[in-house]
């Protein structure tokens, strides 16, 4: 320890004005190193050889080693304190009604509704301090969760009764998303990225973009160090198809990507389940060292062993939305033993006590007993505490500073990662994003990118079946003909050419639906704008659209025997470029939409099956039924078909049917052509006409007339397709903006 100690003075020593107020002082035992400070040592301690001395993780990082005495507290001279007192939660939960007449009759007699009323809260209340660990516990159904969602602002503001506040201010949504971090149960990960990737990827979203990449990195180190995941930082997360870290791993690396900035406020939702005992005691070991840096820690747990016991500081057991105990884990035995159920030596604490709990939830009068118990031994425990030391245990007689003040003063002193943290401004010093717009562009479709190009099967296959598509179209029209028929069969290529290209976006589904809950912790908490997600997916999109639309324009136009030379190709591609891009932003939106992959490829697999309906092909304009004619004009392939169209058919220099084609697709398309000759002629005789066998009766401009299009001109057809493509888009931000609140009601 003296080796720390002095190396930390020395270092202190060159420290920049804002750590000179913290400097090492030999009177008092230095006990939480701030992340500024961490930040400099390991900066300090990166020098030029560090390659061949990076194998001795331990001499690299020793000033990390944070396993400080679990009975020390944080050494802020004003310490945070989250209060909650009577807090109440309630849902409507609807009954299933019978559909038999005489059930409903005796129902509606006893005056009963369709809906019944779950307390999930009901009066808790507690504190939770800085550089302390709270536990929530309780068994299954009793409220865990719902309290941690409470205190972590997840629950609507009008549906949770009581009050939460820190150091006695109520904390409004804006401060508590920038000062606090949820971590959930799930980990939600990127399963190609590495360890040290993910927390770096993490670090650019939460910490400003002042702070230089290099202080970015060795935050990112010392969290790593932090976190015991200096064996797995260069190793990928993995999934179920590819293997990477250990479960326990996964979890710290989860815990990790929120405290980046390092939060004041930490909640957590059971981040030891699932996991191993000594995996599940690696993780809150993490959390204690979090605690003692000056943070608070509110976690849930289900059932922690005799080892985590020990690292917890508070304890808060429910029953059914009820507080049964809350108070120090040292004092359950006193707690129990006056309430006539001695806890016996040899068993567990938490165990014995969840296990009372549950037989008296079983009885008829449930806990009542034993909750009435704790408010009177809360109240006698209070009133010996005031009669021994002349003053109340409560955050009231803690060192008052206002809520400004304080979480300024935390700023100084390294907490949330500041770029300002001289600045006494909070609103400046804790801003409600860190970075600008196109610094969260930039970041998220680096991260993109690198995820995507270590699974570069998933654009591989996509490309595959645009090609293979496009080589079965080419072979089976190939090099098509003037002719009536060859007419008929153009139309039949460019309907199945446009439909094709937008079922082949259906495969974007999964891309967000993957994402979805990644996405909504991130931006639970502000790492970044959703318009940031948008704006940065929607342009990753565009090159992918290109190689596509190139790979089927190329694959198809020459083959088939499209009009129009390289003028026409052009067009072609930049109309099959603009079908895929709409295609490409419809599902987008659908996937915000709807929050299933197998119903979201019914929904789209369906409406697209109507948008080639009603394009035109089937049955012209002229023929929909008035009632089905907006239909019409809302159809995404109905604009890049007509494009396609007018592109072949728009030239009237263009004989596509002749005089004594007129026959063909018709009886008489047999019979000799002295004969058809001879038709015509008779014909020509009796309307007055000189019409003779090559003569030309049906040019590029009447198949269009035919067709129905004749309103809106080629060019306009492909600006018409390329603005559904960006409405889809804002409806999708639209959709992220309402649908991803990430709150219970």
């Amino acid at each position: 320890m003296s080796h720390h100690t002095s190396k930390n003075h020395h270092m202190s020593s060159a420290a920049s004005p804002t750590l000179e107020l913290r400097e090492f002082n030999p009177t008092r035992p230095r006990v939480n190193p701030t992340l500024a400070e961490l930040l400099q040592w390991v900066e300090q301690s990166q020098t030029p050889d560090r390659k061949t001395t990076s194998s001795n993780h331990n001499n690299a990082h020793h000033v990390l080693d944070l396993g400080f005495p679990s009975t020390s507290l944080s050494q802020s001279t004003f310490p945070f304190v989250l209060s909650f007192n009577n807090l109440t939660y309630s849902v409507k939960v609807r009954r299933k009604m019978s559909l038999l007449p005489s059930f409903i009759k005796a129902e509606a007699k006893l005056g009963g509704s369709a809906s019944s009323t779950k307390v999930l809260l009901n009066g808790v209340s507690g504190e939770a301090r800085e550089g302390q660990i709270m536990a929530v516990l309780g068994a299954s159904g009793s409220g865990k969760s719902t309290l941690i969602d409470a205190l972590a602002d997840r629950i609507a503001k009008d549906s949770l009764k009581g009050t939460i506040t820190l150091n006695d201010e109520i904390l409004n949504s804006r401060m508590q998303k920038v000062i606090s971090a949820y971590v959930m149960q799930d980990d939600l990960l990127f399963p190609m990225l590495t360890v040290e990737e993910t927390l770096m990827f993490s670090a650019e979203f939460r910490l400003p973009r002042s702070l230089s990449k290099s202080k970015k990195k060795s935050r990112v180190e010392a969290l790593i160090d932090q976190l015991g995941l200096q064996n797995a930082a260069r190793t990928v997360i993995g999934d179920e198809g590819h293997r990477g870290v250990s479960g326990g791993e996964r979890r710290r690396v989860s815990i990790g990507i929120d405290i980046i900035h390092d939060p004041i406020v930490l909640f957590l939702d059971e981040p030891t389940s699932g996991l191993d005992s000594t995996s599940a005691f690696m993780v809150v070991k993490v959390l204690q060292r979090i605690a003692h840096s000056g943070s608070i820690v509110v976690m849930s747990v289900h059932q922690p062993s005799y080892r985590i016991l020990g690292l917890l500081d508070r304890l808060v057991l429910l029953s059914h939305g009820q507080t049964v105990y809350s108070g120090s884990p040292a004092n359950l035995p006193v707690f129990f033993h006056e309430f006539g159920h001695p806890i016996p030596e040899t068993e567990n604490r938490t165990e014995f006590a969840l296990d009372l709990i549950r037989e008296l939830e079983e009885t008829p009068g449930g806990t009542k007993s034993l909750v009435e118990f704790n408010k009177k031994w809360q109240v006698t425990k209070r009133q010996k505490y005031k009669q021994a030391n002349g003053s109340d245990n409560s955050a009231s007689n803690m060192p008052k500073l206002s809520l400004k003040d304080a979480i300024s003063a935390s700023v100084s002193r390294g907490k949330l990662v500041s770029g300002a943290p001289s600045d006494t401004n909070l609103a400046s010093s804790v801003p409600t994003f860190a970075n600008p717009i196109w610094t969260e562009m930039l970041v998220i479709s680096k991260r993109s990118i690198k995820n995507s190009t270590r699974m570069p099967e998933l654009f591989g296959i996509r490309l595959g079946a645009v090609l293979v598509t496009g080589i079965i179209l080419a072979t089976m029209f190939w090099h098509l003909d003037d002719s009536p028929k060859g007419v008929e069969e153009r139309l039949g290529f460019f309907a199945f050419a446009m439909s094709t290209t937008f079922y082949t976006c259906a495969e974007a589904i999964p891309v967000f639906l993957q994402e979805r809950y990644i996405f909504m912790r991130e931006t639970a908490y502000n790492a970044y704008r959703r318009s940031s997600y948008v704006l940065a997916h929607s342009l990753l999109s565009i090159p992918s659209l290109l190689i596509l639309s190139l790979a089927f324009a190329a694959t198809t136009f020459w083959a088939v025997g499209l009009a129009g030379g390289l003028q026409g190709f052009l067009f072609f591609l930049l109309t099959i470029c603009s079908a895929f891009w709409a295609g490409s932003s419809f599902v987008t939106f659908l996937s915000g939409v709807v929050t299933h992959v197998m119903l979201g490829y019914t929904v789209v697999v369906a409406i697209l099956a109507y948008f080639l309906l009603f394009s035109g092909f089937f049955i012209s304009r002229d023929r929909i039924p008035v009632y089905w004619i907006w239909f019409h004009y809302i159809s995404l392939v109905k604009y890049p078909y007509e494009a396609v169209l007018q592109n072949e058919f728009d030239d009237h220099m263009k004989c596509l049917v002749t005089g004594i084609q007129m026959f063909d697709n018709t009886p008489l398309g047999d019979v000799p052509v002295a004969l058809k000759l001879k038709l015509l002629e008779n014909m020509s005789n009796t309307l007055g006409l000189n019409v003779t066998g090559s003569s030309c009766v049906t040019t590029g401009l009447d198949i269009l007339k035919r067709q129905g299009i004749t309103d809106i001109s080629k060019w306009n057809c492909l600006w018409v397709t390329i603005a559904w493509g960006f409405l889809f888009r804002v409806l999708f931000y639209f959709t992220l903006l309402l649908g991803s609140k990430n709150k219970r009601r």
